[in-house]
């Protein structure tokens, strides 16, 4: 015995209703991470940016000890 047509077009609205929950939360969970990784990778950056400053000033400490 097969079940009717409307019963199974409710059916598959309530998975697919189901089913767009589910995504939504995974998006909402990836958005989340997308600005968790955006935020480290400004960090990480500024850190570069700071210790290449840092190599900079020891390079140029270096060469001034070298003219003496």
């Amino acid at each position: 015995m097969s079940t009717p047509p409307l019963e199974e077009l409710e059916q598959r609205v309530d998975e697919l209703i189901e089913l767009t929950a589910l995504l939504g939360r995974e998006n909402r969970a990836l958005k989340a991470q997308q600005i968790t990784w955006s935020t480290e990778r400004a960090k990480l950056i500024e850190k570069n940016e700071l210790a290449k400053s840092r190599v900079e000033a020891m390079i140029s400490r270096l060469k001034s000890l070298e003219q003496d």
